[in-house]
């Protein structure tokens, strides 16, 4: 009787799937941010920053570099720290805590301002190389923790942190969705 591609077939004592490999059995990045699970672990989690921030902070609304870096440590502590961008994120925090411990009150802008460079489009172009560099490096900054990786661990840390960023523009549209359905609601029923 023969094998369906579905049945398991043996290869050198291990048992595995026909016709799959290695990389297809394990999820990837980017799957692993869109289950429901995840959405409701980063939301309340994004939800108990957000009252530690209002409590902290009775005084004054909190101000939008506070929320957004309060999203971004919920966010980081949602994806428990497997990944470099998640704990470059917590760890910065902490840093920064720390930095705002020894030395309070010295937050200096710095005067200068940048020129804008002259554009200049090249006649022809030579290598696509020095792009590519260029263009890794800027990714590099972009995704946290990860300026100096090689190119393939820098594309999978970029999968996985722009994954998570739009876990995080959803959960965030759908916390302000209903905290402006329930101020429309309570105006409503005020007289």
């Amino acid at each position: 009787m023969p094998i369906p591609n579905h049945e398991v077939k043996e290869d050198r004592g291990r048992k595995r799937k026909r016709g799959s490999s290695g990389n297809e059995s394990t999820p990837g990045p980017p799957r692993r941010w869109r289950t429901d699970t995840k959405r409701r672990i980063y939301s309340f989690k994004l939800l108990e920053a957000l009252r530690r921030l209002r409590r902290s902070s009775s005084a004054s609304p909190p101000r939008v570099r506070v929320v957004r870096e309060a999203a971004d440590r919920a966010l980081a502590a949602a994806a428990r720290g497997r990944t470099r961008w998640s704990r470059a994120v917590l760890s910065g925090s902490r840093l920064l805590r720390l930095k705002a411990r020894r030395r309070p009150g010295v937050t200096a802008a710095c005067g200068r301002q940048r020129k804008s460079p002259a554009l200049v489009m090249p006649e022809r172009r030579r290598s696509s190389a020095p792009d590519i560099r260029r263009r890794t490096r800027v990714l590099g900054r972009l995704v946290p923790g990860c300026r100096k990786l090689s190119v393939p661990t820098l594309l999978e840390e970029a999968l996985d942190y722009i994954a998570a960023l739009q876990l995080q523009v959803r959960a965030m549209s759908e916390l302000a969705d209903m905290l402006s359905g329930s101020s429309r609601s309570a105006r409503l029923g005020s007289p």
